[in-house]
């Protein structure tokens, strides 16, 4: 044994009482082979414990690796995404609007003709989804800075929700709104309409056999969280970390910009939107904006 370790040619490794590889062949021909075997110990057990712990090590860095390739994919999708859409919605959005008129003008010259009036009651609201989407198209791709005003919530949620009162209605879908009356938040107006309503017209394209609408407000020292719940099937994990790409959707048709605007429109009040399954069923978005505008934070 002696005259094998005294032969070993490796450079010499750290053992953990400060002995190496080198020092075992110093021992003298009379030590004890207990003594020679606990120094070959110290050698093997930190070369073992190393060689257990490197996979792990790997596969760690594997998934970093992986997660950071994403995380460049995803910054760099919605700067491709957002030029392609700018181009199709300002080369579609002039042509549908001489398409109204002529058909308010149709329906009265066919006043006469029921037969002809239902089929163009049929070929009407093919336009509203094309509409919807240049309309969509056009918010992802705007970039203006929010007109700040004090907002009373309640009175921007309720003129959503008469909006599409109708729609609620024809889906048995009940309203349950829960934001005081005296509810303020600073903001843009308009760009927070429209990040309800996205929110309030996703909550209904689940429940399409019908549900419950919750919507909901809390005030603290640090902003406003207002909460749109619904009573759908909810969202798996995969949707849950996908639901706010722009390049990602679970309709059969849209682009899926709806939820990308309402984080866009979050991220420019210095706010974000959250997305999570509720307890009873179903999934909540969260919108969460500051109390101060986001200049006024920096400072």
């Amino acid at each position: 044994m002696t005259e094998l370790l005294k032969s070993h040619s490796e450079p010499a490794c750290k053992t953990t009482n400060g002995t190496t590889s080198g020092d075992l062949a110093q021992f003298p021909k009379n030590a004890g082979l207990e003594v020679v075997l606990n120094a070959w110990n110290d050698v093997t057990v930190p070369l073992q414990e190393t060689h257990e712990v490197l996979p792990a090590k790997v596969r760690r860095l594997t998934v970093d690796l992986k997660k950071k390739n994403r995380q460049i994919t995803h910054k760099n999708r919605p700067a491709d995404l957002g030029r392609m859409a700018f181009y199709a919605a300002h080369k579609v959005s002039p042509n549908p609007v001489p398409v109204t008129p002529h058909l308010s003008s149709l329906k009265r010259r066919l006043s006469e003709d029921p037969n002809t009036r239902e089929k163009l009651a049929k070929v009407e609201p093919g336009f509203t989804p094309l509409d919807t989407t240049v309309n969509d198209l056009l918010a992802f791709t705007s970039h203006r800075e929010p007109q700040w005003n004090s907002i009373l919530v309640r009175e921007l949620i309720d003129e959503v929700c008469e909006a599409i009162g109708p729609q609620l209605d024809a889906q048995s879908i009940r309203l349950v709104t829960d934001v005081a009356p005296q509810t303020q938040v600073n903001a843009d107006r308009e760009m927070l309409r429209r990040a309800v309503l996205n929110l309030i017209l996703n909550a209904i394209d689940v429940m399409q056999t019908g549900g419950e609408l919750v919507i909901t407000s809390v005030d603290s020292p640090s902003g406003l969280d207002l909460e749109i719940a619904d009573s759908g099937p909810g969202l798996d994990r995969e949707q849950l970390l996908c639901v706010f790409d722009p390049s990602y959707t679970t309709k059969p048709s849209g682009a899926g910009l709806g939820l990308a605007i309402v984080q866009r429109i979050a991220a420019a009040h210095g706010g974000r939107v959250l997305a999570a399954n509720c307890p009873e069923g179903g999934t909540a978005f969260t919108i969460q904006l500051p109390r101060r505008r986001p200049s006024e934070i920096a400072a």
